[in-house]
């Protein structure tokens, strides 16, 4: 639905950045205001349907149904088994339009004001204003505020996270997954998705009522060992922990792959003592112990 003017302006604000990037490097303050322009320039596009059945606008990839595909597949599954969708680390809605074009309703949890605005925009434009809650909030272990580095799809509570400049932050309201919904999912069959770049842990660890409750939610996570880490770091220092917290609560993992794989403690705790990671894959599915995935 872009009209050409939308295409041609959009292709000469680009070759502006490009030009103007070696400048803007070196003045910190007017780098801000390139990367606040550039997160803010996609909320002028307009929405296109998507091969999967709903409207969004934001993200080429996403827009043409071509992003993350293994992932949509088990999404798609998963949502065939469940009565209601979290998205932690929304983004700019695809996972929750996803869930809504298939009627089930959903909770998204997203912080960076840029992808909130579209998160709005990719909502309202299928219509989709009641079936959705939105909290515009990070969540972690804790309640208050805390810096937020990067921006788009890359943007982590952890600072260096993929290499973002330590200049590119902003400050966002923080709370921890009991403390928003409480019980009131308690009976309900839940998938929840979450893609937060490296701040996984602690998420879980504000998520205590969720992990132990029954039936057990299916959560679809993404866990990184050294990918992606800081430089400081290296390897990520609770990649051992984020595992056991499903295992002490019941829960089996699987690869997130065409043929989908058991991921056994004893091969995460051999890849936490010598760094050297053996996954094929950084998603994973955490369903309850003894009980068959939903076929990806």
């Amino acid at each position: 639905m872009n009209s050409p003017s939308l295409k041609w302006q959009a292709r000469i604000g680009q070759a502006f950045f490009t030009a103007a990037r070696p400048f803007l490097q070196r003045f910190p303050h007017a780098t801000a205001f390139y990367r606040y322009l550039r997160e803010g320039y996609p909320l002028f596009a307009q929405p296109k349907q998507t091969p999967l059945g709903f409207w969004l606008a934001g993200d080429a990839r996403m827009e043409s149904g071509s992003y993350e595909k293994r992932e949509v597949g088990i999404v798609e599954n998963c949502l065939a088994t469940v009565d209601v969708f979290i998205n932690i680390g929304a983004n700019i809605g695809y996972y929750c339009c996803l869930a809504l074009a298939r009627n089930k309703p959903t909770v998204a949890f997203e912080p960076l004001d840029a992808n909130l605005k579209l998160l709005y925009k990719n909502i309202a434009a299928n219509g989709w204003q009641e079936q959705i809650e939105i909290f515009p909030l990070a969540l972690s272990n804790r309640t208050g505020l805390l810096e937020l580095f990067g921006g788009h799809t890359g943007a982590s509570l952890i600072e260096g996270w993929a290499g973002t400049p330590e200049h590119h932050r902003r400050l966002v309201p923080l709370s921890t997954l009991d403390t928003v919904l409480g019980d009131r999912f308690r009976t309900s069959r839940c998938c929840i998705l979450v893609d937060i770049e490296g701040a996984e842990y602690a998420m879980l660890q504000g998520a205590s009522r969720f992990l132990a409750q029954s039936p057990k939610p299916l959560w679809i996570i993404e866990i990184q060992g050294a990918d992606h880490q800081p430089a400081s770091i290296g390897f990520n220092p609770h990649f051992l922990e984020t595992f056991q917290l499903f295992w002490n609560n019941g829960y089996d993992c699987w690869t997130v792959q065409p043929m989908p794989r058991l991921v056994t403690q004893g091969e995460i705790e051999s890849i936490w003592a010598t760094r050297q990671n053996t996954l094929p894959v950084h998603n994973f599915l955490f369903v309850e112990s003894n009980v068959a995935p939903p076929h990806i």
